[in-house]
């Protein structure tokens, strides 16, 4: 892994002490670049200031009291300039020089900004960080060549526009050879003091290394000096492909400038197979052409490799990730205690953990499954079918298993996902046969306790009944008056327990029966129900509620529990109207989303207080506390059980023309 680090970790010291460092080495660049001129003239074959130059300003961009590093350029610019080609020429020189710099720097930035050397922390390390910098440097050197040559002009000199040719030439060569070099060394030794490692020797790699500088040392010698005449530049290439196969980054960067600097050399001194161009021009660029051939294909391949190798290590760790994630997820669905059975459309198990053959069998194809009434289950409504054709199941639903590896009918909660692309279903089977034997069990002994509770309740009435009757009859008597009040609050706080036993046991039924749905004809069940309340209110001698029920879809759906709905809400509608205001209440439906039912009850009653549409699903709350009306404030939590059973929602909310709209979903017929 290579260690992050900054910039600024490669700028220790004053800027007084990193300019003069830059200066010195941009000193002995331009040194170096003024004794290889080609035929005394003023083309120099090769300039390195110029690769030294992209690192200085790459490297020292955004650092505080740039001035200095532009002092020093002056400076050192100056200096070699000023007694050859006068001060004019000199000041030429100083501002090409100084906006190729700046411009390669800003470029490079803005083509990878990522980059160390550009403004990141990432390493050169792709052929696209090449193309990045070969772009960068053509077209910062493109631009000073001609910024040169009319400045010279401006100055008053003649030059040629070949002149720019090889200014171009031979400082793009410049900056991909030795800016390639800065950047990649100049990277390494800051990650190296970010995070220090100590030096190991690979012994091979020495010694291929050795073997790479002595073979191309012999095949330049061959081919610059004992060529015999032949142009034998070509096979050069051969050691720069090893070392670019074989080597690191960093050395193919210093192998490529290495020849680079030979074949100038060699070219100089009137050795090798470009030594006999006769014109100084076309030598230059074609020495050029070379250098720059040299490094593009050693660097080209050694980026490749380089990327090859961190695919190849990315792809290995995401196999090894995978193939983890897949040990993990395996060791967690065999683990679990609920049967997990993945299932194609056309109902094939392709894999089933442990818990499954335990609880269905070794033959998947021998498991029936019927409803809890009895009733076969149609393919169709298989629970993988009902998941993969979009009717999703919430919340299950209880079915009997009938295999025939075991005698005994087991009962399972199963519920049915379907997979991403929607081939293939994960169903998942919870064994509730000994949770349901229990939950049968204690609603028996809740029922039968809430019988043993109603008796004494029922005679405790009949007493008050009696008592109240006797009073009626000596209406003269002292105590009559405390003994009536007495009475009365005996007879209220019956009422209220009776109710509340009652709405318990709703409750208990709502919460824990088991549901078996069956088509129902929502439309004649809300009109049975309504009907059966406007006979109460008009026994009760209250206004009778007036009922507009619109043609209602058939819904899905278990009968008691429908029914306890219907009739919790129709109740409410009718309780909690305003004084003297006969009840109006208005149902309709429509189809919702996909395999769901809309039904709307809208009343005109006193509505919900604000801040409570919510809070009234809730158990035990009342919102209308101090309006006299009795209640448990249990209605409402049984219709929301109710429906959340049956895989919907219900909400509440207030009736623009004055009251409240409750809307629930229910399952639609398919």
């Amino acid at each position: 892994m290579i260690p992050v680090v900054h910039e600024d970790q490669l700028r220790p010291g004053s800027p007084l002490r990193r300019a003069a460092l830059f200066a010195a080495l941009y000193a002995a660049a331009s040194a170096l670049g003024g004794l290889v001129v080609a035929d005394g003239a003023v083309l120099n074959q090769v300039w390195p200031a110029s690769g030294v130059l992209a690192v200085w300003f790459c490297l020292q961009r955004g650092c505080a009291r740039r001035w200095v590093d532009l002092a020093a350029l002056t400076a050192v610019t100056l200096a070699f300039a000023i007694p050859t080609a006068g001060f004019p020429i000199a000041l030429v020189c100083l501002i090409t020089t100084a906006a190729q710099g700046e411009l390669f720097a800003r470029l490079l930035a803005r083509l990878r900004p990522d980059l160390w050397g550009a403004g990141g922390t990432r390493p050169f390390g792709r052929t696209s960080d090449l193309g990045a910098l070969l772009t960068a440097a053509v077209a910062s050197t493109t631009a000073g060549a001609v910024l040169c040559v009319l400045g010279v002009q401006l100055a008053g000199g003649h030059p040629a526009w070949s002149e720019a040719l090889v200014w171009t030439a031979r400082n793009t060569a410049s900056i991909l050879l030795v800016g390639t070099a800065g950047l990649c060394v100049s990277r390494a030794r800051a990650a190296n003091r970010a995070t220090p490692r100590r030096l190991r020797l690979n012994t091979a790699g020495l010694l291929e290394g050795a073997a790479v500088v002595l073979g191309s040392a012999t095949a330049y010698l061959i081919a610059f000096v004992y060529n015999q005449g032949l142009p034998l530049a070509f096979p050069l290439l051969l050691v720069t492909v090893w070392a670019a196969l074989r080597m690191p980054t960093t050395f193919v960067a210093l192998h490529d400038l290495a020849l680079g600097g030979a074949a100038v050399l060699f070219t100089l001194h009137g050795h090798g197979p470009f030594a006999s161009i006769t014109s100084p021009v076309t030598r230059v660029l074609v020495v050029q052409v070379f250098i720059l051939m040299v490094a593009v294909v050693g660097l080209t391949l050694a980026l490749g490799r380089d990327e090859r190798a961190a695919l190849l290590a990315e792809l290995a760790k995401g196999r090894r990730d995978a193939s983890n994630q897949a040990d993990l997820l395996a060791a967690i669905i065999d683990s679990m205690a609920d049967a997990l059975v993945v299932v194609d459309r056309e109902g094939t198990p392709r894999l089933r953990n442990p818990a499954a053959r335990r609880l269905l069998g070794d033959d998947p194809a021998a498991v029936t499954l019927t409803r809890p009434d009895g009733t076969p289950v149609a393919n169709t409504d298989l629970p993988h079918a009902v998941a993969l054709s979009g009717r999703r199941q919430s919340h299950g639903e209880d079915l009997l298993l009938h295999t025939t590896s075991t005698p005994e009918t087991r009962i399972a909660h199963i519920t049915a996902t379907a997979l991403p692309g929607n081939e293939a279903a994960v169903v998942l089977f919870h064994d509730v046969t000994a949770e349901r034997r229990h939950r049968d069990e204690l609603a028996n002994f809740a029922g039968s306790v809430a019988h043993d509770l109603l008796t004494p309740l029922t005679t405790a009435h009949g007493w008050t009944d009696l008592t109240a009757s006797l009073i009626e009859d000596h209406p003269t008597h002292p105590a009559a008056p405390e003994l009536t009040d007495a009475i009365d609050r005996v007879a209220r706080a019956n009422t209220r327990m009776s109710t509340l036993i009652t709405d318990l046991l709703a409750y208990t039924t709502a919460r824990d029966a088991t549901v078996n749905p069956v088509t129902i004809d929502l439309g004649a069940l809300v009109a049975e129900v309504a009907a059966a309340r406007a006979d109460a209110a008009t026994a009760t001698g209250a206004p009778p509620p007036s009922f507009h029920i619109s043609d209602l879809l058939p819904v899905r759906a278990d009968p008691v529990l429908l029914r306890q709905l219907i009739d919790n809400l129709l109740g409410n509608a009718i309780k909690y109207t305003a004084e003297g205001v006969p009840p109006r209440i208005t149902i309709d439906s429509h189809a919702d989303r996909a395999g769901a039912v809309h039904v709307d009850v809208v009343d005109n009653g006193i509505g919900i207080p604000p801040g409570q549409h919510g809070a009234i699903f809730d158990n035990f709350h009342r919102a209308h506390r101090a309006s006299g009306r009795l209640g448990t404030g249990l209605g409402l939590a049984i219709c929301k059980r109710i429906v959340e059973r049956h895989g919907g929602e219900i909400t509440a909310q207030d009736n623009p023309g004055g009251g409240s709209r409750f809307s629930f979903t229910l399952p639609a017929v398919s």
